[in-house]
């Protein structure tokens, strides 16, 4: 069930998205919320890095574990501004992560492109937050490139 909270920390993951944008990377951000506290942030540094793993969901994945001391985010809730790829999503569910909420859709490369449940047997997911803004800042990047 989305709730108010749900928009007010996909705002926050919209904020990181804006900051890949600068670094002219894919505009996709992310945070971790636990128990009502953002606790990891994360965007897009692939091109930054060389790096192809180092998607947004990944970063915040990485700072929330060492946030927390262990690699399980089972009280957790990520907020991505688009649908994780199977990459993030494998990610996500060894990590046992509670809750996982996105904007947009990604026909072409998110997870339910290869899979349906990549996720842990326990994680709730919900899409559609903040849809409309997220996906017109992935449309937008991706009109100036060509």
């Amino acid at each position: 069930m989305i709730t108010v909270d749900d928009e007010k920390y996909m705002r926050q993951a919209l904020d990181e998205a804006h900051k890949a944008l600068e670094r002219d990377e894919v505009p996709i951000g992310a945070v971790i919320v636990s128990h009502g506290r953002i606790i990891a942030r994360g965007h897009n540094l692939t091109q930054t890095l060389t790096d192809v793993t180092a998607h947004a969901e990944m970063q915040a994945i990485t700072a929330a574990a060492s946030y927390l001391g262990g690699k399980y985010l089972t009280d957790c809730t990520l907020y991505v501004t688009v649908e994780p790829c199977l990459m993030c999503a494998g990610a996500l569910g060894w990590s046992q992560i509670a809750r996982v909420v996105y904007g947009c859709d990604d026909p072409k490369r998110g997870y339910h492109t290869y899979c349906e449940k990549p996720f842990h047997k326990k994680t709730v997911v919900e899409g559609g937050v903040l849809a409309e803004e997220c996906a017109s800042l992935m449309t937008d990047f991706f009109k100036s490139k060509r």
